[in-house]
């Protein structure tokens, strides 16, 4: 275990984007990062500090000059179960997709639709991660977290984490002072299936799927996410940028009749769930390019680093894009990535 200077963010970000950290390291264990914790007080910098696990969230827009802490924590087990569900407990450093396949071989189901989602264990709390029907907070049973400022461990439970729409805690409240080492997934013996958002089915029919099975499912959401989504080891991006924007129903209602094919999901009764994409496509940004920053062609959710863009050229485009759907529309896009 060592600290290195001026150490290049580029392959920790799936956004590809060039920037430098004034210090790096990397933790296999808690003493580890207890150790590296202690180093941080005698290095000459800003004295910040960065946990990063797959970088899959992030937009680096200018160079850190703290202490980037790379979280390589791993392993995976069953810690009980009971009549209907496993307890299974991963590491926050392990890859989350091959964490979704290590359950669905194993028969622990509940996370099938969240395949092929880039990213670490330890960020699916942290933004309630979410896709076809399914969202962390579904399967959560609880969390082990380093207190940074008690330096203690402590453990989260779902209520705890006050979980919302890609918000937890960790992003509010408690932003910057927790370290997340572990999460605890409560999965389904018998699995409940859930087919109806999105293509799934349609997906599945493709396939001739005769049996339904976790397997199936997540085959189908890989292969949907594939055809829509860039992949980021080709074309760097960090999946979703923007939040699919929550309106008022009757805001919606006025909406849906100067723009008929406005699609919205019902939240509750005054609120309404508008796609963020539809909303981007409108205001004619889908497959737009400005150098080597530009929103892909096939999803206008998704903004891509085609090489050489900075981060700080990303942000532009997204600014602009948030302010063409303002004056069209009404609404205020809200950024998912972490823009640092």
């Amino acid at each position: 275990m060592q600290i290195l200077e001026n150490v290049s963010l580029k392959q920790y970000n799936t956004f590809g984007i060039e920037a430098t950290a004034r210090y790096f390291s990397a933790f296999q264990s808690v003493s580890d990062l207890e150790e590296l914790l202690s180093y941080k007080e005698k290095l000459s910098a800003d004295n910040s500090l960065l946990p990063l696990g797959g970088g899959s969230n992030i937009l680096f827009t200018k160079n850190f000059d703290g202490l980037v802490l790379k979280n390589e924590l791993k392993g995976i087990e069953v810690v009980r179960e009971d009549e209907m569900f496993f307890y299974v407990k991963a590491q926050a450093g392990e890859n989350w997709h091959s964490f979704v396949l290590y359950c669905i071989e194993h028969n622990y189901a509940g996370i099938e639709n969240l395949s092929l989602i880039p990213g670490c264990v330890g960020a699916s709390p942290m933004q309630n991660i979410g896709a076809y029907g399914v969202e962390i907070k579904d399967v959560f049973e609880s969390l082990e977290a380093y207190d940074l400022l008690e330096k203690t461990i402590v453990t989260f439970n779902l209520n705890d984490c006050e979980f919302g729409y890609r918000e937890s805690i960790f992003k509010r409240k408690y932003k910057n002072r927790f370290i997340i080492l572990s999460v605890t997934y409560k999965l389904r013996k018998l699995p409940v299936f859930n087919t109806s958002y999105g293509a799934i089915e349609q997906e599945l029919d493709k396939m001739q799927v005769s049996a339904l099975s976790i397997q199936a499912i997540s085959q189908a959401v890989i292969n949907i996410r594939t055809s829509k989504l860039p992949n980021p080891a080709e074309i760097g991006n960090a999946g979703s940028f923007f939040k699919n924007p929550q309106i008022g129903t009757d805001a919606y209602i006025q909406l849906k009749e100067q723009y008929p094919s406005i699609p919205g999901y019902t939240v509750d009764q005054q609120h309404t769930k508008i796609a963020a994409g539809w909303l981007i496509e409108q205001c004619g940004w889908k497959g737009y390019r400005e150098g080597d920053a530009g929103c892909h062609a096939r999803q206008a959710l998704v903004l891509v680093n085609y090489g050489h863009a900075k981060g700080s050229e990303i942000f532009s485009l997204s600014e602009k894009i948030i302010s063409s759907v303002r004056d069209k529309f009404g609404i205020e896009l809200e950024r998912e990535v972490n823009i640092l």
